[in-house]
């Protein structure tokens, strides 16, 4: 079976979940004996695919231009066209939305929805971003079958997009970091602190979180707030810090490999995550891997993924980000209990899984 993964995921991001998620899946699936697989790259800048097997990439890696991506997403486009016209490949997993389908009309189509921020949060969203959803929802309806990341994404689709359940299934994510990355390392922020990792995005609510640090002299006299992503605080947020009057030196942007973030869950005291939506969340599977307790909101799809391992809190209630936070920091004892439930609650996901429900998925098409 030839098997194909678009360029979309990797033209315009060094790192990212949906990268690599797809990054995961194909490198497995790659090794299955009945796949013959490509990811159809492109011009690239994605950093994973240099971890790959040459025989599984079609592209050539480039550097990163800042607002290259629309230009570039063009020229990636016209190639696949011509490659996948050539090559004649059994199914392609489109890994984004795009408005323009390259996929020859005999070959069967896969897409992941990974979320529905942009249906649900469409007035947090800047005015060029509106009509993505059009965009995403005709992807969707043209695919042959759609992949949702979580349960709680799957039942936002079916409500928000006229699609035929049938076609419809959830396969969960797996997480990679492991505990040997960093493990001998001294920490890299010496004093206590809460981790934040990802993006700051209006719906991962930010904001709040550190009006909350602000409102809690226990916690921010006691524990820096350590921010790990890819991109440094904007200006309107260091005014927020400075409206707050908050300690500057204690809030704390780094970014880096899977080793620094591996070290940075290793040696937190918590980790932290108040978004108002998730379509699934590594992020606290890994704080879990690490032994680090997940503190975090009880929206969306993240009660399905963290289950009874994580201090939930009201994602829009300010003192109860306070009150979730404070119950973890001061009390070894519920830190204990999280770890050990973390332990256990990992155990539910894998990338391993993920690739052969998905594959199963491809094989039904053919």
């Amino acid at each position: 079976m030839k098997l194909v993964y678009d360029y979309q995921a990797f033209s315009w991001t060094k790192y990212g979940g949906i990268s690599r998620y797809i990054y995961e899946i194909a490198t497995r699936i790659f090794n299955y004996d009945d796949f013959e697989v490509n990811i159809l790259a492109g011009l690239y800048v994605n950093k994973y695919l240099e971890q790959c097997n040459s025989d599984l990439v079609k592209g050539w890696q480039i550097p990163f231009i800042p607002k290259s991506a629309k230009i570039i997403g063009l020229i990636d486009a016209e190639i696949s066209q011509i490659w996948l016209k050539q090559n004649k490949p059994d199914i392609v997993h489109e890994t984004y939305y795009s408005q323009r389908n390259v996929v020859p009309k005999d070959c069967k189509t896969v897409i992941t929805v990974y979320d529905m921020i942009h249906e649900k949060f469409s007035h947090l969203m800047p005015a060029r971003n509106r009509g993505f959803a059009q965009v995403k929802a005709s992807a969707i309806k043209r695919a042959d079958r759609v992949i949702c990341i979580s349960e709680n994404t799957r039942q936002d689709l079916l409500n928000l997009v006229d699609v035929n359940p049938d076609k419809v299934a959830t396969i969960y994510l797996g997480y990679a970091l492991q505990n040997s990355l960093n493990m001998t390392q001294s920490p890299l922020v010496s004093s206590p602190y809460i981790l934040y990792v990802g993006e700051r995005a209006i719906y991962k609510n930010f904001t709040r979180l550190l009006e909350g640090y602000a409102t809690s002299k226990n916690i921010n006299d006691n524990f820096y707030l350590v921010c790990c992503g890819s991109r440094p605080f904007s200006s309107s947020e260091i005014s927020i810090i400075k409206e707050l009057e908050l300690d500057e030196r204690k809030i704390i942007y780094l970014s880096g490999n899977d080793a620094t973030l591996a070290n940075l869950y290793t040696h937190a005291s918590a980790f932290v995550y108040p978004s108002l939506y998730e379509g699934f969340g590594i992020p606290p599977l890994e704080a879990m891997s690490f032994n680090c307790p997940v503190v975090c909101s009880n929206s969306s799809s993240i009660p399905e993924v963290v289950s009874d391992a994580g201090e939930y809190f009201d994602p829009y209630e300010v003192d109860s980000i306070v009150a979730a936070l404070e119950k973890v920091l001061f009390s070894e004892v519920r830190v204990q209990e999280l770890v050990l439930k973390g332990k256990e609650r990992i155990k539910c996901f894998s990338w391993e899984d993920c690739a052969e429900k998905t594959s199963m998925i491809y094989r039904s098409l053919v």
